[in-house]
């Protein structure tokens, strides 16, 4: 009987086994390691896209600021020049009223029988000291300015004798005028006075 001796051959087979499953083991880790570059590689260029969109963004931003700042700064010079000119605008309000004011006054003194002394102007209206010869002609000279339109009341501050030279006794007054109506709004107010001041029959 012949016997073949098998373990040679096995321990052959065992070692390719080893070397074939070392070799897949590396193949492995190549294409892990290649697959990892590559993802890598990947991440990167996306991380450079992102950076580059994000300085782009910045810049953007950068320059909408540097605009919203202009935006600001002109509308902040424009409401100066609008509060400016409102100044003026009121300054020229107040003058063209003064100048009214002051033509109107000579037609309003009550001729022989009194005499102004001063004016002070506010925004409120106009104070008028003067000196009259008695009380009705003080009253008559508040009726007057009432009348004209130019002042929305008239009121009486104080009114006193005061002696001048040669013992002369006369009247010292002092008027406080409201500018508060416009002369159109005034003429309405006369035509309901002069309405209610008609006889009923």
């Amino acid at each position: 009987m012949i016997k073949i001796n098998l373990l040679p051959f096995r321990t052959a087979r065992k070692k390719e086994n080893i070397r074939r499953q070392i070799s897949i083991f590396f193949l492995l880790i190549l294409f892990t390691s290649v697959l990892m570059y590559w993802y890598a590689q990947i991440l990167d260029k996306q991380i450079i896209t992102v950076k580059q969109k994000t300085e782009q963004v910045n810049q953007q931003i950068s320059k909408y600021k540097e605009k919203a700042d202009r935006v600001a700064q002109i509308k902040k010079d424009l409401k100066a020049l609008d509060e400016k000119l409102e100044i003026v605008s009121s300054l020229e309000k107040q003058k063209e009223k003064h100048f009214v004011l002051f033509k109107s006054m000579p037609d309003l003194v009550i001729p022989e029988r009194m005499w102004l002394e001063s004016f002070k102007t506010d925004p409120a209206g106009l104070t008028i000291k003067g000196i009259a010869f008695d009380n009705p002609t003080v009253a008559e000279f508040m009726q007057k300015l009432e009348k004209s339109m130019l002042f929305s009341k008239v009121d009486l501050k104080s009114a006193k004798m005061k002696i001048f030279q040669d013992d002369v006794m006369l009247k010292s007054f002092e008027l406080l005028c409201q500018t508060g109506i416009t002369q159109e709004e005034g003429k309405k107010e006369d035509l309901k006075k002069g309405q209610n001041e008609q006889p009923k029959k």
